[in-house]
C-alpha cells in the first residue's frame, strides 16, 4: 500500500491538486514519517463545486432504486477493503489492528446497512390530510469535512447519506488520516458514483475547509470536529445561509449508582474501558465518572485496578490493548491537562504525565485516573481526547443529575444501575443525545447528535438522510 496521497479526486478521475503544498503522514507509534499528502487550495474546491454542480442535474433525479443500488454496491466493496481500511488507519492514526478492523473499518459496512435499510422505509412522497403533497427532494451539492479520530465512520456517516439521497458529496477529510480517505474514495468509484457526484480534496482547515465552508454553491456543510472549529465554520457559512449540520466536542457523564450491587466492579471496568478505547480520543466518550456517595471509595479502587491493568501496545499487533495519541500535539495537550488536573488538586489515583514505563518513543500516554474532582476544575469541564477519567462524587440520585447537565457539551450520558425505572426516570432528565444504560452501545442506523454545544443535526438512519433533503409541498387546485 502506497503511503503517498499526492491527486485529489474530482469528476471522476484522480489529478493533481492546483498548488505544491504538501504534508507529512506520520506513524504516531513510531514518530516516523511514512508518506507525503499534497493540500488542495480554494480553486481545487471551486473545480470541485463546479464538478457537484454539473452531476447534480442528472444524479439528483436518480430514482430510488438506482440510489439503492449504488449503496448496496459500496456495501459489499467496503466489506471487501476491511483489511485495508483498517492498516491504513492503524498505521496514520495509531488505532491496535484488532479495534480497527473490527470497529473502525467495519462502520464503513455498519452504516451502509443502515442508510440502505432507512433508505428503503423512506416515503419520498405522501399526502397530508388536507390533500396537500408532500416531497423530499435532495438539498443539493454538499461539504463535508471529517476528523481524525475514527476517519472512516464519519467519513461513512456523511458521505453515504448524501450520496443515497442524490447530493454529490465533497468530502475533506482530515489531513492527518488521508490514507483512509484515499481508499474510501477507490470504492466509490469502483461502486459507479458518476463523475462530479464524489470529490475528495485533501487539505488543511483554515483553507480548504473554510473555503467549502463559504462557498455559495454548495447547498450545504457538515461538519464533524471541536467545538470551536463548529462555530467557525458556522459563520463561515453564514454569508451563503446554506444548511449547516455540526457534531463536536463532548464530556459526557457516567453516572454510578449503588443500586449496581454485585455488578458495581463489572459495570465500572467496562465504564473505564469504555473511557480509554480509541486512547480516549472519541468526542462521546464517558470521562466524568459521577459516582453515588455509597459506593465511592469502591469504584475509585475497581478503577484504579482497571487503569493499571490496561495494557498498552503497537498498533500492529492484535488484542486488546490501546495505542498511541494520534500526534506529537495530541501528546502534549494531554499532558498539560494531566499536569493541570494536579495542580488544581485532583487526587492521582493511577498514571500520569509521561509515557507509559518501558516505552521511549511514540505518543503514548498513560492511562490516568484522577479522583476528588470538583465539577467546577479544568480536567471536568474541558474535553481532553485522551485516556484520562474524572472520577466526582454526588450525593444521591438529583446531585448526580445535576452534576452530569452542568456541561457546555450534551452528546451522550452513560448510566450504570441494577434499577431499571431509574434508569428511565434519571435518563429522561439527562441534557444529551444519547443516552447508555450498563453499557447498551448504539446501533448503526440510530440517529447520533447532541445538545447544547455538542452540535445540531443527528447522523445515521432515517434523521441522517433528513439532513440532506428539502421537504417540497405541492397545493393542486
Amino acid at each position: 500500500m502506497t503511503m503517498d496521497v499526492l491527486r485529489i479526486y474530482v469528476g471522476g478521475t484522480w489529478i493533481a491538486p492546483s498548488g505544491d503544498a504538501t504534508m507529512p503522514i506520520t506513524d504516531p507509534a513510531t514518530e516516523e514519517r511514512i508518506g507525503t499528502v499534497a493540500l488542495a487550495s480554494p480553486a481545487d474546491v471551486d473545480h470541485a463545486v463546479n464538478a457537484a454542480t454539473e452531476a447534480f442535474r442528472s444524479f439528483g433525479t436518480w430514482s430510488k432504486a438506482e440510489r439503492l443500488a449504488l449503496l448496496r454496491r459500496i456495501r459489499a466493496l467496503t466489506a471487501e477493503r476491511i483489511k485495508d481500511l483498517a492498516q491504513a488507519m492503524s498505521r496514520e492514526m495509531g488505532a491496535p489492528i484488532t479495534m480497527a478492523r473490527e470497529m473502525q473499518a467495519e462502520a464503513g459496512v455498519g452504516h451502509a446497512d443502515g442508510f440502505i435499510e432507512a433508505l428503503e422505509a423512506q416515503e419520498e412522497s405522501w399526502t397530508l390530510s388536507n390533500g396537500d403533497t408532500l416531497l423530499r427532494e435532495p438539498i443539493g451539492p454538499a461539504g463535508l469535512i471529517t476528523p481524525w479520530n475514527w476517519p472512516i465512520n464519519q467519513i461513512a456517516l456523511k458521505v453515504l447519506p448524501a450520496l443515497a439521497t442524490g447530493c454529490p458529496a465533497i468530502l475533506k477529510p482530515s489531513e492527518y488520516t488521508p490514507l483512509s480517505a484515499a481508499i474510501y474514495a477507490e470504492i466509490l468509484h469502483e461502486a459507479g458514483v458518476p463523475p462530479g457526484a464524489f470529490a475528495l480534496i485533501n487539505g488543511t482547515g483554515p483553507v480548504v475547509g473554510d473555503a467549502l465552508a463559504r462557498h455559495p454553491g454548495l447547498a450545504m456543510v457538515s461538519f464533524t470536529g471541536s467545538t470551536r472549529a463548529g462555530i467557525s465554520v458556522s459563520k463561515s457559512a453564514a454569508d451563503s445561509v446554506k444548511r449547516v449540520t455540526l457534531e463536536l466536542g463532548g464530556k459526557s457523564p457516567n453516572l454510578v449508582f449503588a443500586d449496581c450491587g454485585p455488578d458495581l466492579e463489572t459495570r465500572v471496568r467496562a465504564s473505564v474501558a469504555e473511557c480509554f478505547l480509541n486512547s480516549g480520543q472519541s468526542c462521546d466518550a464517558p470521562t466524568r465518572l459521577v459516582v453515588e456517595r455509597a459506593c465511592y471509595d469502591d469504584v475509585v479502587e475497581i478503577a484504579r485496578m482497571a487503569a493499571e491493568e490496561t495494557r498498552i501496545g503497537d498498533p500492529r499487533a492484535e488484542g486488546d490493548h490501546i495505542g498511541p495519541l494520534f500526534d506529537r500535539l495530541q501528546w502534549d495537550r494531554v499532558q498539560e491537562r494531566i499536569a493541570q488536573g494536579i495542580a488544581e488538586g485532583a487526587r492521582l489515583v493511577a498514571g500520569g504525565p509521561g509515557r507509559p514505563e518501558g516505552i521511549n518513543r511514540g505518543w503514548y500516554a498513560r492511562p490516568t485516573i484522577f479522583a476528588d474532582v470538583r465539577n467546577d476544575m479544568t480536567i471536568a469541564r474541558e474535553e481532553i481526547f485522551g485516556p484520562v477519567l474524572s472520577i466526582l462524587a454526588a450525593c444521591d440520585e438529583e446531585d448526580a443529575i445535576a452534576i452530569a447537565n452542568d456541561t457546555l457539551y450534551g452528546l451522550a450520558a452513560y448510566i450504570q444501575t441494577g434499577d431499571p425505572e431509574r434508569a428511565r426516570r434519571v435518563a429522561a432528565r439527562l441534557r444529551a443525545g444519547a443516552v447508555h444504560v450498563n453499557g447498551g452501545g448504539l446501533g448503526c442506523g440510530t440517529p447520533f447528535g447532541g445538545y447544547k454545544a455538542s452540535g445540531n443535526g443527528r447522523e445515521g438512519g432515517t434523521m441522517g438522510l433528513e439532513d440532506y433533503q428539502e421537504v417540497k409541498s405541492l397545493h393542486f387546485g
